[in-house]
């Protein structure tokens, strides 16, 4: 029996978490549910994916896909860090605001957050909390976490990115990666997934795929795995061994493979792009005011402010969420399956709104 609940007419610009799975991930899934597999990541699709990864990534990377985000971050930095390591972050960052202390409270974690203008550290930035080692009243500063595309949309270029590796790495702490979005990240880059993970000096990776099309299921990734230890228990330990680790592995190896990932998060990128164009032209011609943009547009996320009761009456029509609410900013993100029928009829309905 088929039950259908939900009005597929409904289209909104919230989250990138929204969408639906790609058919293609669909495809994935039922190809490896026939028959029995071994269980707990003993199953040809997880001999496979490490494969697949070091195709991407490079020979010794080791791969533990784990079931979601949070997860992966947790886990990843727990395998960086003793009990009294600290993660310097932005404060923006999602392990710091959207995580719901899962760093803190699950990880034993302390985050040591930075104001940053763009959401991405730099050198200076990192050293406003890069010290006190040896003071045993301090938790001490051993990792950097930093978020490709960041919290705000904006992209870390590969020499952003090396450029941070070397100053972590110098200063005897290691580098970890929040992949969410890594695959937007490259479209806009331009680049491979290793230029600026690998290649840079990354030594963690939480590799992202929810939010490029997948079910379910995220992957943690020791580029440098002397960087990292215990992985194969704590991911256990933090309920994220997935018994039938098949179906994340599945989908990941989809993923990688023909270039899914790419395709589906550079038409998300694009089709901001194109809501960011059709609104600049509006802006041009008049039609559109009082609009503006509190962030550049890098990746598949629109960060724009707003006058005041306009939000209010377009998620009547179009949800998405208000990113700072005093100042009237919100976030509009696209996904792999956004249209442009979407965005043309979103951006008619903010035209109508703003007349009103």
């Amino acid at each position: 029996m088929t039950l259908q609940l939900h009005d597929l007419a409904l289209r909104g610009f919230a989250s990138d978490n929204y969408a639906g799975v790609h058919p293609e991930i669909l495809d994935a899934i039922a190809a490896a549910n026939e028959g029995h597999q071994i269980a707990y990541g003993e199953d040809v699709y997880t001999a496979r994916l490490h494969e697949v990864f070091e195709q991407h990534f490079g020979e010794g990377v080791q791969v533990f896909p784990v079931f979601n985000g949070t997860g992966a971050n947790v886990v990843g930095l727990q395998s960086m860090l003793p009990r009294w390591g600290a993660v310097i972050c932005a404060k923006t960052a999602h392990i710091n605001t959207d995580e719901a202390g899962a760093p803190e409270r699950v990880g034993g974690i302390k985050l040591l957050t930075v104001e940053t203008p763009d959401g991405k550290l730099t050198p200076d930035l990192i050293d406003r909390e890069a010290w006190g080692w040896g003071d045993e009243h301090r938790a001490q500063p051993l990792v950097v976490s930093i978020t490709q595309t960041t919290e705000l949309g904006t992209a870390y270029t590969v020499e952003e990115v090396k450029a941070i590796a070397d100053h972590v790495h110098a200063r005897g702490m290691k580098l970890h990666m929040d992949g969410a979005r890594i695959a937007n990240a490259a479209a806009s880059l331009g680049v491979p997934l290793r230029a600026f993970t690998t290649d840079a000096g990354v030594d963690v990776l939480s590799f992202g795929g929810t939010k490029n099309g997948m079910l379910y299921g995220e992957a943690i990734v020791a580029l440098n795995p002397e960087a990292s230890d215990g992985l194969i228990y704590l991911r256990k330990l933090n309920m994220q061994l997935a018994s039938k680790m098949r179906f994340i592995s599945a989908q990941l190896i989809a993923m990688l493979t023909d270039d899914l990932w790419l395709r589906s998060a550079s038409h998300a990128n694009a089709m901001a792009s194109r809501l960011r164009s059709a609104l600049e032209a509006g802006i041009a011609d008049g039609s559109i005011r009082g609009v503006g943009f509190s962030q550049q547009t890098q990746s598949n996320g629109v960060f724009a402010t707003l006058p005041t009761g306009v939000a209010d009456r377009l998620r009547e029509h179009f949800r998405f969420y208000d990113w700072d609410a005093a100042n009237n900013e919100v976030r509009w993100m696209c996904s792999f399956d956004t249209t442009e029928h979407d965005i043309d009829a979103f951006v008619a309905a903010l035209i109508e709104e703003l007349a009103a």
